[in-house]
């Protein structure tokens, strides 16, 4: 853990102000949850919690089925970053926080097909040449909770349309698994 040298004081309330630096840094926006953990020697830690942790192993299984079924790598990613991974490339994307273009895009709620003119295309992450051909947001309980996206570069054609209908299949059976 890294020490940031910022201290604050617990109000009568029992609240604390996490630094505007700090939310910044870690993404951490006005109504995102957050998961408290303590330890034996004091020590409390917030970290960003993410529904679709629960759904680690399904979102696994049914991204290495989509993966081998379209013949392309297939992820699924929460607000932040990507949570499972499957097809080429998986290892170097498993984890990476996603771009602020493409946490804006989840925003949207709808399913996003990437456009012909490939410098119109977003960002997948902030560095590196992955873009964004497909995205269906996953919905639960009424809250974006994340994505099921088709990653790509701008050589890549346009998905056609049955891939685009599998990605929001994927995203409407994760969506309600979670709601079950």
């Amino acid at each position: 853990m890294k020490a940031t040298g910022i201290v604050r004081r617990i109000d009568e309330l029992g609240r604390v102000v996490i630094p505007k630096e700090i939310r910044r840094t870690q993404r951490i926006r006005q109504g995102d949850t957050l998961e408290i953990f303590t330890a034996a020697d004091g020590e409390v830690v917030f970290k960003k919690y993410s529904p679709l942790v629960e759904l680690g192993q399904i979102s696994a299984v049914y991204t290495d089925v989509l993966a081998k079924s379209l013949g392309c790598t297939v992820l699924v990613c929460d607000r932040a970053r990507i949570m499972a991974a499957s097809g080429s490339g998986k290892n170097e994307m498993m984890d990476r926080e996603i771009s602020p273009e493409t946490e804006h895009l989840l925003a949207a709620r709808a399913i996003y097909t990437a456009p012909e003119n490939a410098a119109r295309r977003l960002r997948l992450f902030e560095r590196g040449e992955r873009l964004v051909l497909c995205a269906a947001p996953i919905v639960a309980h009424g809250d974006v909770e994340g994505a099921v996206l088709l990653p790509g570069m701008a050589r890549d054609p346009v998905p056609r349309p049955e891939t685009v209908q599998a990605i929001a299949t994927a995203a409407s059976f994760l969506s309600r698994w979670m709601e079950e």
